[in-house]
């Protein structure tokens, strides 16, 4: 029972670490991947935590920010279709880099390139979650400086993930710009292939359900 215990202030402890290291990871972006993935001083504990903690204030937002900044409809909400549409996005854009920088000399794998994703969410949680209370605070002409506040933490977002596409694959600006266009394409492929998928397997189960129920008028 200690040595469990001992186990799992260790794990507990190099997660809290890892976590902590998202601050550096966004103030020394070019460093902070090399490191993440190099040398190991990142995890997917804390990844998955930081990912959580943004689908959390994307949530809250809808919730708790000022109506003056964001007008919601709760009759039309769908919390499950919110929370997908902030996962699927993460899932498909880790495996559409992924297979497309095996093609293209990227020295990532799926759990480096899952890291950098949620390591590069962090300023979305630390700026936009207190912006939420903020929006409570400040008046519609000061609205300027709240979507101006937002709006720079989601380039900082993308400057992260600009930087861990070439920390993580060894690539330079360009292709690492490139990169990122051609993984957009590749998910929207995917949603593609899916759709189509799942509409040849509605049409086909309907057929048969049609089919079942001709048989049961003609004989019964």
């Amino acid at each position: 029972m200690n040595i469990a215990g001992t186990l799992k202030r260790i794990d507990y402890s190099h997660i809290g670490k890892t976590l902590r290291y998202s601050l550096y990871v966004s103030t020394h972006p070019l460093d902070g991947f090399w490191d993440l993935t190099h040398e190991k001083r990142g995890s997917i504990a804390a990844a998955n935590i930081i990912i959580i903690l943004a689908l959390f204030t994307n949530v809250m937002r809808l919730q708790y920010t000022s109506f003056l900044f964001m007008k919601v409809i709760w009759e039309y909400v769908n919390i499950a279709r919110i929370i997908l549409g902030f996962l699927i996005p993460i899932v498909l854009s880790c495996v559409a880099n992924w297979a497309l920088t095996t093609l293209f000399d990227g020295k990532g794998t799926m759990k480096q390139i899952h890291m950098g994703i949620g390591y590069a969410l962090t300023p979305y949680v630390l700026i936009q979650f207190p912006m939420i209370f903020i929006s409570n605070l400040m008046t519609m002409e000061e609205g300027a400086f709240y979507y101006y506040i937002n709006t720079f933490s989601e380039i900082w977002c993308g400057i992260l993930i600009i930087s861990a596409v070439m920390m993580i694959h060894d690539y330079s600006l360009g292709k690492a710009l490139i990169t990122i266009a051609v993984t957009v394409l590749g998910m929207i492929l995917m949603i593609f292939i899916f759709l189509l998928f799942f509409s040849l397997v509605t049409d086909a189960a309907a057929y048969f359900i049609s089919l079942y129920k001709e048989i049961l008028f003609r004989f019964y």
